[in-house]
């Protein structure tokens, strides 16, 4: 139990994280004028799109055979989107969110800010990369790094929509956790995290739905939420690229 304790001991630090950032961010919220919530999103979605955008030029220097990461990040996105529509990813998760604000009497935003602080936590390499390393190496310090800022980001989400956001928690935990105990299972066959063209692929296709949560938080600054990318609908685009990188190769 101490041993799975350890190789997890990142992931719980996150959750913590969050759940404090979001403790002070629904404490100061009601405090805070409406026109200095939305400079903050504003703010957030800004450096969202910063480190979206880094996340994604892990492409440029990715080949699938003869195709560059970035087209295989392109179709990856395009295929999840289709699968992720014709499976109504994002209804599913706006009824989970729903769901869970009935059960613990959440406001009005409950869900928009369970399903924009799931995706925003979720999906990064700092999330894969830090679990897998947390798994083999006892090595949780890209993830104390990821919790810092995930209890930055849970401060000036939860400030905006409310207490939905420390939701997001759980999902973060079965994946980072997952995936943390998946990788000292496997360690024997894993791959390097940092060099590794499936894991890249992975990290770039990532980094455009980032990206995507930065514009999504700029149009939630500027009050245009119905013109939201429907990002949720593309997480199938995670588990299509690594396929498509090894069918092109």
């Amino acid at each position: 139990m101490l041993e799975l304790f350890t190789r997890t001991s990142g992931t719980w630090i996150n959750v913590a994280a969050i759940a404090a950032g979001t403790a002070v961010g629904v404490a100061a919220g009601a405090r805070l004028p409406e026109r200095l919530s939305r400079t903050l999103m504003q703010v957030l979605g800004l450096v969202t799109l910063v480190v979206g955008l880094g996340m994604a030029r892990s492409l440029e220097g990715v080949r699938s055979g003869p195709l560059p990461g970035v087209i295989v990040a392109l179709v990856s996105l395009a295929l999840g989107g289709v699968a992720g529509e014709l499976l109504g990813i994002e209804e599913r998760l706006a009824a989970l969110g729903e769901a869970a604000r009935r059960r613990f009497g959440g406001g009005g935003r409950f869900t928009e800010g369970f399903v924009t602080a799931t995706l925003l936590f979720c999906i990064g390499p700092m999330a894969i990369v830090g679990s897998i390393q947390n798994g083999l190496a006892l090595d949780p310090r890209t993830l104390v790094v990821k919790a810092a800022l995930d209890g930055i980001a849970s401060v000036a989400l939860s400030g905006v929509y409310g207490v939905g956001v420390a939701l997001a928690a759980v999902p973060l935990l079965l994946l980072q956790g997952g995936v943390s105990v998946g990788a000292a299972a496997l360690a024997s066959v894993l791959p390097d995290p940092a060099t590794d063209p499936r894991l890249l692929v992975v990290t770039g296709a990532g980094g455009l739905l980032v990206t995507g949560i930065g514009v999504n938080l700029l149009l939630a600054g500027l009050g245009l939420e119905d013109r939201k990318i429907r990002l949720g609908a593309m997480l199938p685009a995670l588990v299509i690229a690594p396929v498509l990188h090894v069918l092109a190769s």
